[in-house]
């Protein structure tokens, strides 16, 4: 083999590797992973229930007052309780002495008040009502043995009556504003026990409360009197000046109680016995 042909071979098997490298497959190009597949979104949480805060009285018996463990309950009480769960609202009830709920209201220290509290025309100049919840009237109450028969026997009566209340509203239109014979109290309770102790001849106040007394306290040797010029009342749920979005919520669950029938079974609770 001559050296020509001897090269000729060579530069012929080189061609032929570098072609058969040319034409080989070539190594597989790196694939990207494909994205994990992501877990399903958590659900949104529930937004938390807005609490109001509720100033309530609770010496107003069956309306508001504190059982043996020191709550307060009663008839309000769940009325609004329901009503605020019907709302999507959570409610905070703080014991809240009458003489100050107003101004505690005004101020935005409670954002609604439940106290049987009557609706007056007085009254919305200075606080926005929900529809009315419970429908109530003065009533006299004086001791078994009184002749008292109608308002008008306590014109020179002696009488007592709760500060700020409709109760010293009808005894002051009676007997005048300078009078000495209106003995005012913090409570009805209060005005009650000193009509017990002789201290007054008689006590105004609302029905639902005077009844509710009278009835758990038999010995205490009361009567009460209704009178032909007593006009009805009607309590509502009194809420800030201009706060329409609350107003609005607690109307739309007082209806919703109203119309399933727990608002019925609340009232029967307190009142079955009084009807």
């Amino acid at each position: 083999m001559t050296f020509k042909r001897q090269f000729l071979q060579s530069v012929a098997a080189l061609s032929v590797g570098l072609f058969l490298s040319a034409c080989g497959k070539a190594p597989p190009a790196s694939v990207a992973a494909e994205p994990a597949a992501s877990a399903p979104a958590a659900p949104a949480p529930t937004p938390a229930a807005k609490v109001i805060t509720v100033g309530t009285d609770p010496t107003y018996a069956p309306f508001e007052f504190q059982n043996e463990k020191g709550e307060i309950v009663g008839f309000d009480i769940d009325v609004l309780s329901a009503a605020a769960h019907k709302a999507g609202l959570e409610v905070k009830f703080v014991s809240t002495p009458w003489e100050g709920a107003f101004t505690a209201l005004a101020q935005g220290d409670r954002d609604v008040l439940v106290s049987a509290v009557t609706i007056t025309d007085e009254r919305k100049q200075t606080m926005d009502f929900s529809d009315p919840y419970f429908e109530a009237s003065q009533l006299i109450a004086v001791p078994a043995k009184s002749a008292v028969t109608k308002l008008d026997d306590l014109k020179k009566k002696k009488i007592g009556v709760q500060t700020g209340t409709t109760g010293e509203e009808v005894v002051v239109k009676l007997q005048g504003k300078t009078s000495t014979n209106i003995k005012r109290f913090e409570s009805t309770p209060l005005a009650l026990a000193e009509l017990a102790a002789g201290g007054v001849d008689a006590v105004v106040a609302d029905n639902g409360v005077v009844i509710h007394y009278l009835a758990n306290n038999p010995t205490a040797g009361f009567k009460s009197i209704s009178d032909a010029g007593f006009a009805p009342e009607f309590y509502g749920v009194a809420v800030k000046k201009g706060n329409a979005e609350l107003l609005a919520q607690i109307n739309k669950g007082l209806a919703d109680i109203k119309a399933d029938g727990s608002y019925q079974k609340i009232h029967d609770n307190y009142f079955k016995s009084t009807k």
